[in-house]
């Protein structure tokens, strides 16, 4: 997000700031850029090329601009100014105010398996565990200045759109091509989950962007592990279960509402658990392959996310929305 440096509130300057930089790329939001990393081989690879590419945004926005990062502005009104270009027009027309109301911001994480068939399994059974990477990584506790009262509200702003939230099981292939050729274009597949027809990724849509690099890592750590950890299983023999949609759709509504505090339930059985139980029992589960992949001190670090999250940390903020914002932008470079 971009800032006016007096008022903290959501600034539409981000063409000026790519024009002094090529390290981000303009959004739909005229307040927002991109920053994309090229691919890794390792999380800290990755987060060194994000450490960078805020670096340079934070030298481009120099006199023009407070950089911030956060699922959503703690303050900003609902409704903002877009960018202008024929995508970005098309969509206007289309969606009219929800495309205005999109003043959201997302961590995507892609990993690549590799294999085809693996790649599939993984993608039907990491459904399931979504709402973990959600209630990790939720940071949006604030919207329009006010409290929302959930752990991120991103979600449901995000929700207004179509083909949002939970994705739906793919049989095979052949029926994923289907889906794509119902759509209006294959970008539009917005789920939180989806195979990328163009890199060969999952790419991973559902945690909120994170206000620190570290806690970047530690959000993509789990991602990439817990990638890992099941495409393992489905080498090794095992058959990973496909949940139904509307039971992860359950737990999904717990990790934006109740964030770390709430309490999941198990998809076959609907026994519930403490969320942070789970998740310090996924993390134990996800340490082997976290070192095989190099990544385990970043993982490690996930163990505070786990204790105080993106939207608790905010509301831990003294003094307001506005006390909350300027503290987004001086937490950037953190």
């Amino acid at each position: 997000m971009l800032l006016d440096p007096a008022s903290l509130d959501l600034a539409p300057v981000a063409r000026e700031v790519v024009d002094r930089s090529d390290a981000g790329k303009l959004e739909l939001p005229a307040s927002q850029l991109e920053i994309a990393t090229r691919p890794a081989a390792t999380v800290g690879e990755a987060i060194e090329q994000l450490a960078a590419g805020r670096r340079a945004i934070a030298e481009a926005c120099e006199g023009i601009a407070l950089p911030a990062v956060a699922g959503v502005h703690p303050f900003a009104p609902p409704l903002g100014e877009l960018n202008l270009g024929e995508r970005y027009d098309a969509i206007l027309a289309e969606y009219g105010d929800v495309a205005r109301a999109q003043l959201v911001c997302g961590l995507q994480v892609h990993v690549a398996i590799g294999d085809a068939d693996r790649t599939l399994a993984v993608y039907n059974a990491l459904r399931g565990h979504l709402p973990e990477l959600a209630a990790l990584a939720a940071n949006a506790p604030f919207h329009a200045g006010r409290d929302t009262g959930l752990a991120s509200v991103r979600p449901l702003i995000s929700g207004l759109l179509p083909r949002q939230g939970v994705p739906p099981a793919i049989a095979s292939w052949d029926d994923f091509a289907g889906m794509l050729r119902w759509v209006p274009e294959p970008r539009r597949w917005w789920w939180e989950l989806r195979p990328h027809p163009e890199f060969g990724t999952l790419e991973l849509r559902v945690p909120d962007a994170q206000t620190t690099i570290a806690d970047a890592a530690a959000v993509a750590a789990f991602a990439h592990a817990l990638v890992a950890w099941l495409a393992e299983r489905h080498a090794a023999g095992e058959p990973l279960a496909a949940a139904a949609s509307w039971r992860i759709a359950e737990n999904r509504w717990t990790a934006l509402r109740e964030g770390l505090d709430g309490e999941f339930a198990d998809l076959d059985s609907g026994a519930r658990t403490p969320v942070r139980d789970v998740l310090r029992r996924r993390l134990e589960q996800l340490a082997p392959a976290a070192g095989a992949l190099g990544c385990e001190a970043e993982l490690a670090s996930a163990e505070r996310l786990v204790e105080a999250n993106g939207a608790i940390r905010q509301r831990g903020v003294d003094g307001g929305a506005r006390a909350v914002a300027r503290r987004l932008a001086d937490s950037y470079l953190a």
